[in-house]
């Protein structure tokens, strides 16, 4: 037999001291001479040399009987003080009385107390006889103490099989796979014949690693030792081939048996189940039981995980209905995986009708109860269904907090998260990287980004799912830059999956990163990702709303042509404001034989609202249920609002909100207050503030409306006022910031930035545009066509950040390159005028994107077409003349 290479050429060296021997000898009741006493037990021994002891502490008569007795009645510590007795008069220990304390400590996991005894043996002796060497090294691995297993197995004079067995196992239960296989190969060199305890090990570590070919040596070995036919070495091989991938060979040693066990039939069925093959895992329980075997609680949990896999609900009830009637339904482990089926098909009120006949329960009951309603979109009853564990006296474990703090996340109840985080602390749960994954992710959605940050570097060892969960919660609270800086401090180290690229093209799409969105796209078709899961819609969306539709259409005409992929198209020309195109593609996709969803309809509804085509918008929305079978919900409520509100139909737009046959939300109304906004309807805008304002006093975004209604209309009292309500609210308005990509690097300006680098050279060259845009009679800085309430507005809301990005653009890139600009609020005229005005100059197109909508400036003129300034001219002009 070959010796394997990773085999170590010497095993142990017995000459080093014991690593039990070192930790105990400074104990002073276990302090051992360096004068080794080697007493030899004889039966002549004189009787007067026990007669100075203490009769209370030691049995005159013979003081091993008496320890026997102690430790036959699992009198422990009782035993250990006698045995410290005798220590101290050397007296020594038989044989059998050693080996039965061993077992005593080995089965009552004490393994201080089998330490000591082990340091009182070895202390009269340097080696060990076969027998009691068995039993430390039993012992040992027991506690999974391998290196002092080690050092009893050096110390051995002689071994046997059972001394390989036992250090094999405890080496693959400890997962030393490759050391194990190793011991197994050198068992073999120095000549020892394995037998039916040894190859069931073995094989489960094969299987484990795992290794085929070794796995495949190890099945020569069983025909060439003889044991083909020994029906538990057949089941592991069966068990190994399963875990290694290797179904036909299984079924074809699973078909050869002579005889089969329950065990036999169990392992082939998982496996079937552990590949993929659900339904022949099924066939073969069915025919298990044609066999006349019953099958036991393994059997069924895997069957009923199956039924979870292949989504059978009827399959699943009547598996349920089998387990009824042969009684399994009492057992707490069948019932959890009842539950989880039932909550996997959907059907979470069968599960509860499960858990409530549940006789008991653990904590894996309340578990799959909490993560059920959770994964089924159920975070309330996720919640209420933990506050009913704690009050059971029900302790969680690492798996109920993730699930319960995505509840949280999901509700963004920070309260409740914070205090998890806290029982994470105090239970040392923290320290599983599940929990602290998903505390990242509950911060971040609950918008504690900074929380979300400590937790995330406080984690040790950061897998895939840390990264992505802070890349994603950074998107989440718009700290995109910063999103892309982790997402390449990530690459050094681990290699992202689809969702985690997902992510980061999210945050892209929004600064408008384009060249690290390009380099993501080619990553991804570089490791082979490109058509996983959402990850060919993230990159059309983030062509779409980086303003290029043509790489755009390249991506869609090369992907899977799903209700999503023309959902993100039609939202592009949406936001261009492109309604008749915008149509034509709806159209396009009807013929298609592609069914809209919900989705669908809200961009198509924007498309018609933004370019006033009010009669096809109803049109559209009045056939989404009767043509198309689908429920118009509240978003689509606030699309046709918002589409007669902008069109100037405000009393049409508030009978349509009176009409509705679901309650109003704040989107709704909000919707109505950006029309009165638009058209200077202060009364009606007002109304419409109440009512959002009744449900939600959170979303900045309303506030910012109003503010804008009264502006517009010149009331700058009512301004502060709601601005001081914003103060009061702990409410405050994101400063306008702007992102330019030039040459692969995205740079960020906030609106009054004096720290950037080339900040002269931009105000410098800003200042002459301005000279050049006075000369022209467009009235530099503010344009001569802007009154005082919109130069006041624009300072307010939207900060002036674009002409900075604008100008650093001017500067960093060769003449005659176009200029793409992301802001995240809206633009105000005077940026518009002046922008306009720097593409004509300059001969360069300009793309600037903000809240509202895309506008392409080239040659002077905007492809918005200027509807909003010519809408707010007009409004202007009828006020006058009222």
């Amino acid at each position: 037999m070959a010796f394997s290479a990773k085999t170590p050429r010497s095993l142990i060296k017995s000459d080093l001291p014991s690593p039990i021997h070192r930790k105990l000898r400074k104990h002073k009741f276990l302090y051992f001479s360096n004068r080794r006493k080697t007493h030899q037990i004889s039966s002549t021994q004189p009787q007067q040399q026990l007669s100075f002891l203490n009769t209370n502490s030691l049995n005159s008569s013979d003081p091993n009987s008496h320890l026997h007795l102690l430790y036959i009645n699992g009198k422990l510590q009782e035993a250990l003080n006698y045995l410290d007795s005798m220590q101290e008069l050397q007296i020594p220990l038989d044989e059998d009385t050693a080996i039965g304390m061993v077992r005593l400590c080995e089965w009552k996991r004490a393994f201080e107390e089998g330490s000591k005894v082990y340091c009182y043996v070895s202390n009269s002796s340097n080696s060990l006889s076969l027998r009691l060497g068995n039993a430390f090294l039993s012992m040992f691995v027991r506690f999974g103490k391998l290196g002092d297993a080690w050092y009893v197995f050096g110390k051995m004079l002689e071994r046997d099989v059972f001394s390989w067995n036992v250090l094999i196992s405890g080496y693959a239960k400890k997962g030393f796979f490759d050391e194990a296989l190793c011991l197994y190969h050198r068992m073999l060199w120095v000549g020892f014949k394995p037998d039916v305890y040894t190859f069931p090990c073995v094989l489960r570590t094969c299987g484990a690693v795992p290794n085929l070919e070794r796995g495949k040596e190890v099945h020569v070995h069983v025909i060439r030792f003889g044991f083909e036919a020994d029906v538990d070495v057949i089941n592991a091989l069966i068990t190994m081939y399963v875990k290694c991938g290797d179904l036909p060979k299984a079924r074809l040693l699973f078909d050869k048996m002579a005889r089969r066990d329950r065990i036999s039939w169990n392992a082939i069925i998982s496996g079937y189940f552990e590949n993929g093959e659900y339904l022949e895992g099924i066939r073969l329980f069915f025919k298990m039981r044609e066999h006349w075997f019953d099958p036991d609680l393994m059997t069924m949990t895997s069957v009923i995980s199956a039924c979870e896999s292949l989504g059978n609900e009827r399959l699943g009830r009547e598996i349920h209905g089998y387990v009824i009637v042969t009684g399994m339904s009492a057992d707490v482990s069948v019932c959890n995986s009842l539950i989880q089926m039932y909550f996997s098909l959907g059907c979470w009120e069968t599960a509860e009708k499960v858990f409530d006949r549940m006789e008991w329960r653990d904590v894996v009951s309340w578990t799959a109860m909490i993560s059920g309603y959770e994964n089924n979109l159920l975070p309330d009853k996720a919640l209420d269904t933990y506050r009913m564990m704690e009050l059971h006296g029900f302790v969680p474990d690492e798996i109920t907090l993730a699930s319960v703090l995505s509840a949280c996340a999901y509700l963004g109840k920070l309260d409740m998260g914070i205090k998890l985080h806290e029982l994470a602390k105090r239970t040392g749960f923290i320290s599983y990287i599940i929990v602290a994954n998903t505390l990242v992710d509950m911060y971040s959605k609950c918008k504690c980004i900074d929380k979300a940050l400590e937790v995330f570097h406080s984690i040790p060892d950061k897998d895939v799912i840390s990264w992505t969960a802070i890349i994603l919660g950074l998107r989440l609270n718009n700290r995109c830059f910063e999103a892309l800086i982790f997402f390449r401090q990530m690459k050094v180290s681990l290699k992202p999956n689809s969702v985690t690229l997902v992510s980061v093209l999210s945050a892209c799409a929004r600064i408008g990163g384009l060249m690290c969105g390009k380099e993501i796209h080619a990553y991804a078709l570089r490791t082979g990702m490109a058509l996983d899961g959402f990850l060919p819609n993230a990159l059309l969306d983030m062509y779409v709303r980086c303003g290029r539709m043509g790489p755009a259409w390249n991506q869609f005409n090369s992907q899977k042509k799903d209700v999503s992929a023309w959902n993100i198209l039609l939202t592009g020309y949406a936001q261009r404001g492109q309604g008749k195109l915008a149509v034509e593609f709806f159209n396009r996709m009807i013929k298609s034989n592609v069914s809209p969803d919900e989705i669908t309809f809200i961009p198509l509804l924007c498309a018609c609202s933004k370019s006033e085509m009010v009669t096809e918008g109803l049109k559209y929305f009045n056939s989404m249920e009767l043509k198309y079978g689908v429920t118009p919900n509240l978003k689509h409520y606030a699309c046709v609002v918002d589409l007669l509100g902008c069109a100037g139909q405000l009393e049409e737009a508030y009978e349509f909100i009176q009409e509705m046959p679901i309650k109003p939300d704040a989107a709704i109304w909000g919707a109505l207050l950006n029309a009165c906004r638009i058209h200077r309807q202060v009364e009606l805008g007002e109304f419409a503030a109440q009512r959002i304002f009744e449900s939600d006093r959170r979303s900045v975004g309303y506030y910012v409306l109003l503010c804008n209604l009264y502006a517009n209309s010149g009331k700058w009292d009512e301004v502060a006022k709601v601005r001081k309500m914003m103060k009061d609210n702990g409410l405050v308005i994101d400063p306008g910031c702007s992102w330019v990509e030039v040459k692969g690097k995205i740079h960020a300006f906030l609106s009054g930035d004096d720290f950037h680098p080339q900040i002269n050279e931009i105000n410098a060259l800003l200042e002459g545009i301005y000279e050049k845009m006075g000369v022209a009679g467009l009235g530099g800085r503010q344009c001569d066509s802007m009154d005082g309430v919109e130069i006041s507005k624009a300072e307010i809301f939207c900060g002036h950040s674009e002409r900075l990005a604008v100008a650093f653009g001017l500067i960093n890139t060769v003449p005659g390159t176009p200029i793409w600009v992301t802001k995240n609020l809206y633009m105000c005229q005077s940026c518009h005028s002046t922008i306009k005005f720097i593409s004509k100059i300059v001969r360069r197109e300009i793309s600037v994107r903000d809240t509202e909508e895309f506008h392409h400036f080239k040659d002077g003129i905007c492809s918005c077409g200027d509807v909003e300034i010519l809408r707010k001219a007009l409004t202007n002009t009828t006020s006058e003349r009222n």
